[in-house]
């Protein structure tokens, strides 16, 4: 799998946390898009995190200026920023299953930042980017 790196801003979001020893991250999911008006043009995160007390996954929309989270009854969170390992999964909703070690392979040759979670990031029906925290990455050259 190639990996790029990318370096990202925080972006603020509106989220539904999955509860993972019940229906797990699509439930959330489905959840978070029945409060949209629309989902056309919206750009949909997951982020996953190990904590002491298990994982955290979060089903995330970009905010816009029209949302109103209190009125659509969401929570508030931001998508933390640094730099990250960037690989691509194709044909994704026919892949669900290997995102697990996909990010396992991603985290064993990179210096993985623990403090922030992995995000899922869906660009189309047919691409998702993953995004592994690094705290170091080789040099980038200019373009």
């Amino acid at each position: 799998m190639e990996t790029s790196y990318v370096e990202l801003q925080g972006i603020p979001v509106l989220r539904v946390k999955a509860d993972m020893k019940g229906k797990g991250p699509k439930a959330a999911f489905d959840l978070l898009e029945s409060k949209l008006p629309t989902l056309k043009g919206r750009k949909f995160y997951g982020t996953f995190q190990f904590t002491p007390d298990g994982e955290d996954y979060y089903a995330c929309v970009v905010r816009i200026d029209a949302d109103d989270p209190e009125k659509m009854k969401l929570e508030t969170g931001v998508v933390p920023g640094g730099w990250y390992a960037r690989s691509k999964l194709m044909d994704w909703e026919k892949n669900l299953s290997k995102l697990p070690s996909l990010f396992e392979e991603m985290a064993r040759t990179h210096d993985v930042d623990p403090e922030r979670p992995s995000l899922e990031f869906y660009r189309s029906q047919a691409e998702m980017h993953l995004f592994l925290p690094v705290r170091s990455h080789p040099p980038i050259e200019a373009t």
